[in-house]
């Protein structure tokens, strides 16, 4: 095990909200949408015509960015990960991320 992604309950309502825990379940960071007035426009107006966008942070640090590209035929979404060149979050980790997201953006269009 080299870490956990817990959503944050209700607060993920209004954006999406994701605990960092590492491998002994002690919270390390937060992944998170980028703003809430843009998470409401995709929830309620603009749907997959605006892609997503999330931050990673460690300690209030921001290292990783996650951005979906738009695409009308599949999800796409880019992993950046250079704003953490010593490596703090294992990117097997950052890389579950990504994928989790993409399940539940699949889950939500359905």
């Amino acid at each position: 095990k080299v870490g956990t992604l817990r959503r944050k309950g209700w607060s993920s309502m209004l954006r999406d909200e994701w605990e960092v825990l590492d491998a002994n379940d002690n919270v390390i960071g937060m992944l998170f949408e980028d703003s809430v007035g843009l998470a409401l426009l995709r929830r309620f107006l603009l749907g997959s015509w605006l892609p997503q966008n999330y931050d990673v942070t460690l300690s209030e640090t921001r290292i990783a960015d996650l951005k979906q590209n738009f695409n009308l035929f599949r999800y796409e979404l880019n992993l950046d990960f250079s704003m953490d060149p010593t490596q703090r979050l294992d990117r097997r980790l950052g890389i579950a991320a990504g994928l989790l997201l993409a399940v539940v953006e699949g889950k939500q269009s359905s």
